[in-house]
């Protein structure tokens, strides 16, 4: 497979991170700081690039990180981090919220409108997934007066042909995105206006709200998918380009565990 998306430098800071996050001081809160300030910092030196490495190449949990083990955790915090920082280049005010129960992660609002938000992350070793691993249902109870939410997945962990999570999503106005649809937000606020991304992100949670319950994935992508390519002519390539990068992601998780640690 030919790589044209992916850079070597996001190759290399991909390994930089997952050795970064087992290095553990025993306190969770100040290492999820330490993260949070470490990835802050390089996104503003290195640009949006750094951010596209990231939202890229973070959805999957590397295999070297034992169960439930602090490692793991910190992961976990890594990507809320991530989506985190993919708001804040859209031109949301963004925060990581410290709670770390039954709250949502990230917390999002502009002059317009507010929602929270959550990472999700899996192994690739773990093919057995049902609906409570999405959290749809607990995403609704953790808006806390705001009128959306927002779910960020890896596009190839979700459920291609039908799930609760898609009809849960359109009862309960929580958006359900993967790591592709921001890393295309993300560029499209560099390339555009940040007012335009997030003009848009609003017409998606509306749209999600105004769709007719169904189990059917094509059902619900089909509304999202088309909403943002009719939104502005010049998205299609960007979504292109990043379904490209999603699939050069996938290709590296298989044939090259070692150099990502995704495997032993």
């Amino acid at each position: 497979m030919n790589v044209e998306i992916i850079t070597q430098e996001q190759i290399d800071n991909r390994a930089y991170w997952i050795d970064q996050i087992s290095i553990l001081s025993g306190n969770f809160r100040a290492d999820a700081e330490k993260v949070e300030d470490e990835i802050d910092k390089e996104i503003k030196n290195k640009g949006i690039n750094a951010l596209l490495g990231h939202l890229r190449l973070c959805s999957a949990i590397p295999e070297r990180y034992g169960h439930d083990t602090g490692e793991e955790k910190l992961y976990s915090k890594y990507t809320d981090i991530v989506i985190h920082e993919a708001y804040l280049s859209m031109g949301f005010n963004s925060v990581v919220l410290k709670e770390r129960a039954d709250v949502a992660d990230v917390e999002c609002l502009n002059d317009d409108y507010s929602f929270v938000a959550d990472a999700k992350a899996f192994r690739l070793s773990r093919t057995a997934k049902n609906q409570k691993d999405f959290k749809v249902q607990a995403m609704d109870s953790w808006k806390y007066g705001k009128p959306y939410a927002m779910i960020v997945c890896p596009v190839y962990q979700l459920p291609s042909l039908t799930s609760q999570i898609y009809q849960q999503a359109s009862v309960r106005s929580v958006c359900i995105g993967t790591y592709t649809h921001l890393a295309v937000l993300v560029r499209y606020a560099e390339e555009n206006s940040k007012k335009s991304a997030m003009e848009l992100v609003l017409e998606v949670f509306k749209a999600v709200e105004a769709m007719n319950p169904s189990k059917e994935a094509a059902d619900y992508w089909q509304i999202v998918n088309r909403l943002i390519l009719d939104f502005d002519k010049n998205i299609g390539n960007l979504w292109q380009e990043e379904k490209r990068a999603s699939m050069e992601s996938i290709y590296f998780k298989e044939r090259g565990p070692r150099l990502l640690g995704f495997g032993a």
